[in-house]
């Protein structure tokens, strides 16, 4: 058998076609391509223009574009400081303030809204009608008002409705406290905090600085939340040994809370309780109006959307696993718990990450009741003093951006790890 070509097939094959300039608009392995350069060379176009333009505005005007301003003082008090700060120190440093302070709000008001949402979207689907109309009824008028609107509400309350630390005097003040240790006033809400008589130093962080108390007592608990998973990923696997899991609870409850109750305990914890002084209170920790109004209004308002996201995603799943469930002699509250959840959340985290950045950016309506984040700061007094608005707002998005990359990258980090894998 001759190995030579057989000359025929030689000229059926598709002859390669030389590369002509033509090729970029009509061929269509290479049009995509030379749209999306065009469309490149545009936009950088456009930006060059704009950038010009300022600059030759600012020309105009006798300014120049600096920074410089960050390093002026300030001469301006913030009412929430989460760090030291007074009216001497430099508009960075009030910045880094109410930076804080956005962090602070955007945290706690994300664990709230999870929180309600989860419980209300559960109970929106009880077989219970009162619990479902009730819950139905929250949603529906949450959030159909404006999440502003909720806020100053909140704030009318906190301030109007609540009493006046006057109120409290007399011989025994503590009585009309909650507990004896917390005090609900109109200037807002005294509670406990936690001191130490064993002070080991502060962590040498720059501008933050915190306490290597509290730096500790976080590195242990991050360390029980890892021990912890690592207990239950034996129990699961002497379960799928043997078909029979250890309990974990009690264990579970040893690992995440004991290491930190001793260092508690050797650090010398106890509770500065807030004391009536004069006209107000003093000791422990004030929680202020426009803070508890912002966090009240932003939780509960998103909570409600976070109901209908966590409601679809129960729906998206099958009857038939919660039949399955019903089967192997689970109750309803371990079968949401152990099988439905788990199995919604590739539903529900994705929507969910778009909440979390609506009430992250939401924290900039602080400035209605008085609360110094960084849009009241950086965005507000800073620009107004120094009148460097074009400055000040390119770092306030960046910073926002910064804060909604970073927030969605570890949602979407933990949504690659819920989600199902194929097989």
């Amino acid at each position: 058998m001759s190995s030579t070509t057989d000359p025929r097939l030689a000229e059926a094959a598709p002859k390669k076609r030389a590369f002509h300039p033509s090729m970029l608009l009509y061929d269509q392995r290479y049009r995509s391509i030379t749209i999306q350069i065009f469309a490149l060379f545009l936009l950088m176009l456009g930006a060059a223009w704009l950038i010009d333009n300022v600059i030759n505005n600012l020309r105009l005007l006798g300014r120049t574009f600096s920074f410089n301003f960050l390093w002026q003082s300030a001469g301006y008090d913030i009412n929430q400081r989460p760090i030291e700060y007074n009216s001497q120190m430099t508009h960075g440093r009030a910045a880094l303030v109410g930076f804080l302070n956005t962090i602070i709000l955007a945290i706690m008001g994300c664990a709230l809204a999870t929180i309600l949402g989860v419980l209300a979207g559960v109970l929106r689907l009880s077989s219970n009608w009162i619990v479902s109309r009730l819950v139905t009824i929250y949603v529906e008028i949450f959030r159909n008002i404006p999440t502003l609107i909720w806020i100053l509400i909140f704030g009318a309350v906190m301030a109007e409705s609540m009493p006046a630390p006057s109120t409290f005097r007399g011989d025994d003040p503590a009585s009309s406290m909650l507990f004896d240790a917390i005090a609900i006033t109109n200037r807002g809400v005294y509670i406990p905090a936690i001191m130490f008589t064993t002070e080991l130093g502060v962590l040498p962080l720059g501008p933050i600085s915190p306490s290597w108390n509290w730096v500790l007592i976080l590195a242990v608990l991050v360390a029980g939340v890892f021990a912890n998973k690592y207990l239950i990923a034996h129990a699961t696997r002497v379960q799928n040994a043997t078909g029979i899991r250890p309990k974990t609870w009690w264990k579970s409850i040893l690992v995440l809370f004991g290491p930190v109750i001793l260092i508690f305990i050797g650090l010398g914890a106890y509770l500065e309780y807030p004391e009536l002084r004069g006209f107000n209170f003093a000791g422990g920790t004030h929680l202020r109006n426009s803070f508890l109004a912002m966090w009240l209004g932003l939780g509960i308002y998103t909570g409600a959307f976070i109901a209908e996201i966590v409601r679809g995603g129960i729906l998206a799943i099958s009857k038939g696993q919660t039949e399955a469930a019903f089967a192997l002699g689970l109750q309803p509250g371990k079968t949401m718990r152990l099988v439905i959840l788990p199995q919604a959340l590739r539903v529900i985290i994705p929507p969910l990450i778009s909440q979390y950045l609506n009430l992250t950016k939401n924290t900039s309506l602080g400035l209605a009741v008085g609360y110094m984040d960084l849009r009241s700061t950086l965005g507000g007094i800073t620009i107004n003093q120094t009148g460097r608005e074009l400055e000040g707002m390119l770092l306030l998005m960046a910073v926002y951006l910064a804060i909604s990359l970073t927030i969605s990258g570890l949602m979407n980090v933990y949504n690659s790890r819920v989600k199902l894998k194929e097989r």
